[in-house]
């Protein structure tokens, strides 16, 4: 790993991340809630920071795999870090563990939160709460590719470490490119899903919050009762609606739109599972809750069945019902649909779509050969044929995955964490969804929780965000034993001046 590259490179992330910072100046200015001096000094410490990594480190022009890995790993913990001093400094969230969960569940857009009443926070807080998630939804990796030409250098590298999903699907030659192309589109489903939402009578504020919340299927709210407040049926079937596509692979999206077709949708495998998926799950919770009168009228049944199923399966998080109260059968369902995610180069987290798809199909194949013990069969996605190196991926990824899954459980239950509340938080953390069950359930939040418990589902939301191989890369040795001694700005100048005078 060449340190002083990737450590320059921070740095620019961090200037990047201080000039987001300033953005939420406006709405302090506008609600007059004090909170201008604030920003500016978050901002300021921002640029310091990142200023500094810049003066200390010269960049390389030899970036390579380890170093996308080192990039965006403490690239995220520094984002989080630099991203829990507004909440910190507001006084609304005096723990600064609490600030720094919150911070992460943000920018991992998870959604899980410390806070009992969201309320309670200036509304330029919550506009940057908004932000962290609209941010790390497509990723500030991506969208440092996309306008800083100076972080092309390594810029696969990158992208194959932030995109989630076991394969990347590039738009244009370069990666820059492909990056423009994806924020334009999230850029525009942002806008036309907030103004939607102000047709259904949000404000601005809250309707620009939610669709950055929902694109980014992240699930912050400016309310405490998050999408349910309104009881609108309009705002709540815009939201699912907008949870839908930003849970589809954002390259079907841009094809779409180009090719001025829904065909890029209805020939994707992965899609055509992801919509079975939603279906299957709405009708069957929708009969439990009809079989356990758990609603007098139809309509609200299908409307709080779809919202939930759709918001669990794209690891959104908002809520219109209190699922926990729901029979244990319908709890099970979408405690699974946390399990499987969104689909492949979406905003979504959980394994993923096409993993599950692709490991169903992997077990078929195994049946049929011991069937058949002479047959030859070969897995497809479409109409092409999977490389052995991405079944291997997956089934790595299974592993690692469930090997996190315990030792978080363990570590959490440890720490005298109920079993129930325990598992369900690590669920919900590692599949960057928010709520869980029992004590972190869609009423509850995660503040009495022990604070060793939160830096654990502080690293569960990191992992579960950066798919989990990017995290466990830095874990081992070897990767740090590569590691090179930074090239500081002085020693480069000193052998520069040195070349001169030979």
């Amino acid at each position: 790993m060449r340190t002083g590259g990737v450590l320059n490179i921070i740095g620019k992330l961090l200037l990047l991340l201080s000039l987001f910072l300033l953005t939420p100046i406006p709405f302090s200015l506008y609600y007059q809630d004090g909170m201008v001096k604030m920003f500016l000094l978050c901002s300021v410490l921002g640029t310091m920071m990142g200023g500094s990594l810049l003066a200390l480190f010269a960049p390389e022009d030899d970036l390579g795999y380890r170093d996308g890995f080192a990039v965006v790993v403490l690239s995220w913990l520094g984002l989080a870090l630099l991203g829990s001093l507004p909440y910190f400094f507001c006084g609304a969230i005096p723990s600064f563990i609490d600030a720094f969960f919150e911070s992460m569940s943000g920018f991992t857009t998870t959604g899980s939160t410390i806070l009992n009443e969201v309320e309670i926070l200036p509304q330029s807080v919550l506009f940057w709460r908004a932000t962290t998630h609209w941010l790390g939804g497509m990723g500030i990796i991506v969208l440092s590719l996309a306008i800083l030409p100076l972080l092309g250098v390594g810029g696969m590298q990158l992208f194959q470490a932030e995109m989630p999903g076991p394969t990347k699907d590039r738009l244009a030659p370069r990666i820059q490119d492909t990056a423009r192309i994806l924020w334009v589109v999230y850029v525009a489903f942002t806008l036309i899903q907030t103004v939607l939402m102000m047709l259904g009578g949000m404000t601005f504020f809250d309707a620009l919050c939610h669709a950055f919340a929902t694109l980014a299927t992240g699930g912050f709210s400016t309310h405490t009762a998050s999408a349910g407040y309104w009881q609108s049926g309009y705002l709540e079937y815009v939201i699912i609606l907008f949870m839908l596509l930003a849970g589809v692979n954002f390259s079907l999206h841009y094809r779409a739109f180009a090719q001025r077709s829904l065909k890029p949708y209805l020939q994707n495998e992965e899609f055509r599972f992801y919509m079975i998926i939603v279906g299957v799950a709405t009708v069957a919770i929708v009969i439990a809750n009809m079989a356990h009168a758990v609603y007098s009228a139809f309509g609200n049944n299908l409307r709080d069945t779809l919202f939930q199923v759709v918001s669990m399966i794209t690891t959104t998080g908002f809520g219109t019902a209190d699922f926990d109260q729901w029979p244990s059968v319908t709890k099970v369902i979408l405690v699974s649909l946390m399990f499987v995610g969104g689909c492949a180069g979406s905003t979504g987290g959980g394994i993923k779509v096409v993993r599950v798809l692709l490991f169903f199909k992997y077990a078929r194949l195994q049946l049929r050969t011991l069937i058949h013990p002479r047959s030859v069969g070969a897995i497809k996605l479409g109409n092409q044929k999977v490389p052995k190196e991405v079944m291997i991926s997956i089934l790595g990824f299974f592993a690692i995955y469930i090997g996190v899954f315990f030792a978080a459980s363990l570590l959490v239950t440890a720490m005298g964490v109920d079993l129930v509340t325990g598992m369900t938080s690590v669920i919900a953390t590692l599949n960057n969804i928010g709520p869980g069950l029992a004590e972190v359930g869609p009423s509850r939040n995660f503040g009495d929780l022990p604070q060793a418990a939160k830096v654990v589902l502080s690293f569960c939301m990191l992992a579960g965000r950066l798919e989990l191989y990017t995290v466990a890369v830095l874990l081992t040795p070897d990767f740090w034993k590569m590691a090179r001694r930074p090239v500081w700005r002085w020693e480069l100048a000193q052998k520069r001046e040195g070349r001169l005078q030979k």
